[in-house]
């Protein structure tokens, strides 16, 4: 099939998607209910950090994170200490991250919002308009917060993984899907998903947050040969929607990624559900 007919397709199904009834089972909800652009970075980062796993586990922990934090989020995190506060988080955790590793993700986040002013302005920091991606600025990101002493936390300076899970790094190889998906949010303009509250750094230079879904959909169709997800695969598929949209390669993923959410796309041929998919013609799996 032509490349071109592929695109045609896939911006036909982001056009179509129902984008009501997507968010109801996504994280971006969590950062759409704040007007205020401060409240709306750090609960997306929150929001974010935490999505993995099954939906409904990580929205039940990130509504009951928010519930601290109170009305003004921003306010608080900036505020924020481990001695006084972390009593609000008491038998919050979830999957590699104990309570104190989330108490320990608050305490960074509002040593951030501290030492640079905005999460938008720390990553701006470490932003080279010139390089292909964002991912130095990621990994310039993760390293500025895990070089912050966490010995108020956790009495030593110490970084286990429930905490660095929760701040991946491009140079270790993570896809860094859910920092991908923070800046998806943070970077594209407002659709109705995605917020537009950091106009300054372009679309273009985004890359796919790449989860099993994206995986599994972009190997059925022909976005990546590659098998083992990775920074490197997450590139790759990028670039391949970049020749569809090179201002906007990852306006595509939402779409995408709730097809396998949904289960609309299985991870096997079924007859039911795979013939009527306007995917089909460039899907692998489906039988000609």
């Amino acid at each position: 099939m032509p490349a071109h007919s592929l695109k045609q397709t896939l911006d036909a199904l982001t056009e179509e998607c129902q984008l009501a009834e997507r968010i109801r089972r996504d994280p971006v909800q969590f950062p759409r209910r704040y007007d205020s652009p401060a409240d709306g970075e750090v609960v997306a980062f929150i929001a974010s950090a935490l999505a993995y796993g099954k939906v409904d586990l990580f929205m039940a922990v990130t509504s009951k994170i928010l519930a601290g934090l109170g009305k003004r989020p921003a306010e608080f995190i900036g505020n924020f200490d481990p001695k006084r506060d972390k009593k609000r988080f008491s038998g919050i955790y979830y999957r590699l991250s104990t309570e104190a590793d989330i108490v320990c993700l608050l305490y960074l986040l509002g040593e951030v919002l501290k030492r640079h002013g905005s999460l938008k302005k720390t990553f701006s920091e470490g932003w080279a308009p010139e390089e292909d991606t964002i991912g130095q600025a990621v990994s310039r990101f993760t390293h500025t917060a895990l070089a912050i002493d966490t010995t108020p936390v956790y009495g030593r300076n110490t970084r286990p993984q429930g905490i660095t899970h929760l701040f991946p790094s491009p140079d270790q190889g993570s896809p860094c899907k859910r920092l991908c998906m923070f800046l998806r949010w943070m970077v594209r303009p407002d659709d109705g998903v995605d917020l537009g509250l950091w106009p300054e750094i372009p679309p273009s230079k985004l890359v796919i947050p790449l989860d099993t879904h994206i995986a599994r959909i972009s190997r059925m169709i022909g976005l990546t040969r590659l098998k083992n997800p990775s920074w490197r695969m997450a590139v790759d598929i990028t670039n391949h929607l970049r020749q569809f949209d090179p201002n906007d390669p990852v306006k595509y993923d939402f779409a995408l990624a709730h097809l396998g959410i949904s289960g609309d796309c299985p991870t096997r041929r079924d007859a039911v559900k795979c013939a009527p998919c306007n995917l089909a013609p460039f899907c692998i799996t489906v039988e000609r």
